[in-house]
This record gives structure tokens, sequence and C-alpha cells, in this order.
């Protein structure tokens, strides 16, 4: 499957209320009796943008992909601020698997998320339990207790990426205009071939009253996230969800690697989790190295014989 494939049409979609009237919209890709992989996005990016990654998955899994609230193909929540919180996404992501098993039925089932959303599933399984049969977590945005070896490069990290979300430009012309932006980006030019442009289509929207395209998700919103990783006070030991979870990180040999990929290796060093570094790649490993990344799940889940 070539990267710049458009994205296919799902075989089912469904929209789901949220506790305070937010919308997620769902798409499924069936596989009768395959696995079950939840898939979604990382802050201010949209979860068709990660096709180069999980679109080959499809053949062999079922597929749930979904953005975030306030993200990607869902309508802006009329909550605002209040709603856009780790809090209120943790409660989100546990309507999301309640809402699959009740309209597609119970079956194994395993996240696979990035950067705020692996965040956010780390938070719903220490708090509010683990329904996978393993988590994959891409590069989650882990911020250690104050003093930590790695605490000051997450703060500075998370408060450049807030000032940088309030500045970003938030209307376009086209979607072009967008994807020219990621592939001039020194973090984002190094993105599979035909990726930029389907991140770029899948993060605006038509603005049929002002004209043009813009953001789906908000700077605002966008930046606030930045800053709510600093208080989330989420450093779990590998134990603390109930059931196998991998680190799969952008590689902290890396020149200028991100504050990420040194806090996951932190985190692993600190307590023991299965973990694997993606060499060369940033933030945005999936659509950097979809083939590794693909290999460093599955080699994982194939061990504990998810298949």
């Amino acid at each position: 499957m070539e990267s710049t494939d458009p994205v296919p049409p799902p075989d089912d979609a469904l929209d789901l209320v949220m506790g305070d009237g937010a919308v997620v919209r769902l798409r499924r890709y069936a596989r009768p009796g395959a696995v079950r992989l939840f898939v979604s996005n990382g802050n201010g990016f949209a979860a068709d943008g990660y096709y180069p990654f999980w679109g080959p998955l499809a053949a062999r899994f079922e597929l749930v992909v979904f953005d975030a609230r306030n993200h990607g193909q869902n309508p802006r929540a009329a909550s605002g601020h209040d709603g856009h919180t780790y809090a209120q996404m943790t409660l989100d992501l546990e309507r999301v698997v309640r809402g699959v098993r009740a309209r597609f039925g119970s079956r194994a089932s395993v996240g696979v998320f990035h950067s705020m959303s692996a965040r956010t599933a780390m938070k719903h399984a220490v708090e509010l339990g683990f329904p996978w049969e393993a988590l994959i977590l891409f590069d989650p945005p882990n911020v250690p207790p104050p003093g930590h070896r790695v605490y000051e490069v997450m703060d500075t990290f998370e408060r450049r990426l807030a000032d940088w979300a309030m500045s970003r430009q938030e209307r376009f012309g086209d979607p072009a205009e967008l994807a020219a932006q990621y592939a001039d980006s020194r973090a984002h030019r190094t993105w599979v071939p035909g990726a930029h442009a389907l991140m770029a289509r899948a993060v605006l929207r038509r603005d049929d009253a002002g004209g043009g395209w813009a953001l789906a998700c908000p700077r605002e919103l966008e930046a606030s996230i930045y800053l709510q990783a600093m208080t989330l006070n989420l450093w779990p030991p590998a134990d603390a969800y109930g059931g196998p979870v991998k680190l799969i990180a952008a590689d902290p040999a890396a020149r200028g690697a991100p504050g990420p990929a040194l806090a996951n290796r932190a985190l692993a060093e600190d307590f023991g989790y299965a973990y694997q570094a993606i060499p060369g790649t940033g933030h945005l490993l999936q659509i950097q190295e979809p083939d590794a990344c693909r290999r460093a799940m599955l080699d994982f889940l194939e061990g504990l014989g998810l298949r």
C-alpha cells in the first residue's frame, strides 16, 4: 500500500455523544474475527494523517479509528476550554470503548495511541481500568515529578510548544499551504511521501462562513493541552496498568531529540517497561518510519499471542 493513497471510506461510522455533549466520530474497518485495534491521534494532529502507519494494518486487524475531541472529523465541542482536558478525554475514551462494544460486539482489543491520546490512555488505564489485551504507546509526552533528571527537559519542551501553538497560522487558502509548511519544518520534513498532504487535509476543515480552510482544533485548545501535560502527575510504574504495555518512542540519541524521546527512555529505565526507540525518528515517528513502527508493535503483540 502506498503512503500517498487516499484514506479509504470505512465500513461503518458511528457518532458517540460524550458526557458533556461533545461528539466523537468513530470509523470502523471491519475484519470478522480479528483482533480489534483502537487508533487515535496526538495534539494538533488527526487520525487520518497517520494512515501510512495504520492503513496496512487493516489487512490483519479490525480497526477503530477516531480523533480526540475537537480534532479531525469531530465537530467543535460547545464545552470549549472547560471540556478540553485530559480528565475529560479520559472519560471520552471510556465511552468510546463501551460504545464500540455495544455497537460492534466485544472482542480482543488493543489500544494504539500517539502522544496526547497515549497519555490519555495511560491515565484511563491507571484510574478507570484496563480494557485491553495490550496497550501500545507511541512517544507519549511523559512528565516526571519535579526534581527528576528529565523534568526540566519536558517543562521546556511543553512550554515551547504552547508558545508555538498560540502563534501558529489558523486559516489557509488550501490544505496544500499547510502541507508545504509541514514539509519545510525541520521536525516534520522527514515524513514519508504523501504524509504532509494527508495530515494537512486531516487537521483542516472548510470554513464556509469565512472562506478557505481553518484548523479543526483551535490553537488555544492545542496550547492548553501542552501546558496540562505539566500538571497530570502521571509517571506510573509498568505494573500500574493492569495489563501489558509497550512504549515505542522517538530516538533519544538522534540530534535534536525531542523531550518525549528522553522522557520515555527515562520512564522505561525507572520502571522496567517494555520499550523500543525507533532509530532516527522524532515525535511523529509513525509517519517517519511507519514500517519500523508497525514491526515494533507487531513483535510485541505476537509475543502475547495476538496475531
